[in-house]
């Protein structure tokens, strides 16, 4: 077997069950049920919350130290992450205990930019795409069958939500020896770098040089790559608006089984498998779609379409806020996804399409940043004491407005742009 392809394949194999995780539909409905003497309330604004600044506190560190370990050991501890958190939903019970459990959680997300980034520092130029291909649909298959399988459980009452859990935990404990079965990364693009300096970027016989450690080499690529990126304008204008994107979408899905638990007869909500694995399959087809055009050769029509579908978002999640049906709620999140996973991928072939080689992780990874910490603002304002402390349903009328606002924004951009075009020839 060549080895690009026994990497894609272990590679798949370790997002496919890092991503099958039959208890994350519903996980509310564990951590605000018997199990825990705790309620939706707690829960949404006592620790969740924590799960959203640790991702972005551990974010920064994986982030740098990924390219100095080059990769492969921070995927390892990611499954090991996974199997801390998911002993601690099941063997703990106290508010505290459930508080550190999002730190293990926290590293577990942002160790994901491992996982998308090995491909590029293991596998040769031209089989980025079908790697890339492959390993997409890895984790969008974990997840489809994580909700086929949850659903399908709950439904014939064979477990309970806290069974649910021992599946998750199973499925990461069998990925930590595939994850150890990974070849070891030689190179980097930063304190690994076979290039020696931006300067050296065309030159092919650096190629051949064998990658040593250089914090010089790797501060002057990353300040390179950095200005190149960031003082485009298309890719600064499309960086911000992806996220700004980012940032809704994330607190919509880490929030929505809270609306969606109010909704339900009893305060139960019992098909979320089901729809979390249509939502799956939806923005599947959506990305799939989006993948098809060429976006960066009509950029002002994307825009302008990727505008519209975020006030179309915007309706969906003030819809679910605004009636009193679990179905009307569960259509809309699921039609969401997959308007939402289409434009997404727009913006970022755009952003792609315009970046220098090497830069993608540097620039998509601080743009995931940028969205985190918008996202921990609008938790601290929206959700907990220290701000306005919204119910469910308040929350969505809220996440449903900030949809509507970015689109009015970059309608309204779109429009100033089209008259300064106008009247520079004039002028």
């Amino acid at each position: 077997m060549q080895l690009w392809l026994r990497i894609s394949m272990l590679l798949c194999s370790f997002g496919f069950l890092r991503e099958l995780r039959p208890s994350e539909p519903y996980v509310t409905e564990y951590l605000a049920g018997d199990w825990r003497n705790l309620t939706s309330e707690q829960i949404y604004q006592q620790v969740y919350p924590f799960g959203t600044y640790s991702v972005l506190a551990l974010l920064v560190i994986v982030f740098l130290i990924t390219d100095l370990l080059r990769y492969k050991p921070i995927i390892v501890l990611s499954s090991v992450a996974g199997i801390v958190l998911f002993v601690l939903l099941l063997w703990t019970r106290s508010l505290l205990e459930l508080q550190l459990a999002q730190l293990f959680f926290g590293f577990f997300m942002a160790a994901e930019v491992a996982y998308y980034t090995y491909i590029y520092a293991k596998v040769d130029r031209a089989r980025y795409q079908i790697v890339t291909g492959h390993t997409r649909a890895a984790i969008l298959g974990g997840k489809f069958l994580g909700g086929i399988v949850a659903q399908l459980l709950v439904s014939t009452d064979c477990m309970n939500f806290r069974q649910l859990h021992y599946i998750s935990l199973a499925t990461q404990i069998i990925s930590l020896p595939i994850a150890l079965l990974l070849p070891s990364v030689p190179r980097s693009v930063y304190f690994y770098a076979v290039k020696d300096s931006p300067a050296q970027l065309e030159n092919e016989n650096a190629k051949m040089a064998a990658p040593k450690f250089s914090l010089r080499n790797a501060c002057s690529l990353l300040w390179y790559h950095l200005v190149s990126s960031y003082t485009n304008p298309i890719v600064l204008m499309w960086s911000i608006w992806w996220a700004l994107a980012i940032c809704g979408q994330v607190q919509v899905i880490s929030y929505i089984q809270f609306l969606w638990k109010e909704l339900a007869p009893l305060h139960q909500s019992n098909y979320n498998g089901g729809v979390e694995a249509v939502a799956t399959l939806l923005g599947a087809i959506g990305a799939i779609l989006a993948g098809m055009l060429n976006s960066n050769s009509r950029r002002s029509f994307y825009m302008l379409l990727n505008s519209v579908c975020a006030a179309i978002l915007g309706v969906l999640m003030l819809l679910a806020a605004c009636c009193n049906s679990v179905w009307l709620a569960y259509v809309s999140y699921a039609i969401f996804c997959a308007i939402f996973f289409f434009i997404i991928t727009v913006a970022a072939a755009v952003v792609a399409e315009n970046l220098v080689d090497d830069s993608f992780g540097l620039v998509f990874g601080i743009n995931t940043l940028v969205a985190l910490v918008l996202q921990s603002i609008l938790t601290v304002v929206v959700l907990t004491d220290t701000g306005f402390g919204l119910p469910p349903k308040k929350q969505y009328i809220v996440y449903g407005s900030y949809f509507l606002v970015l689109s009015a924004v970059y309608l309204l951009l779109q429009l100033l742009l089209k008259i300064f075009a106008r009247k520079s020839p004039a002028a």
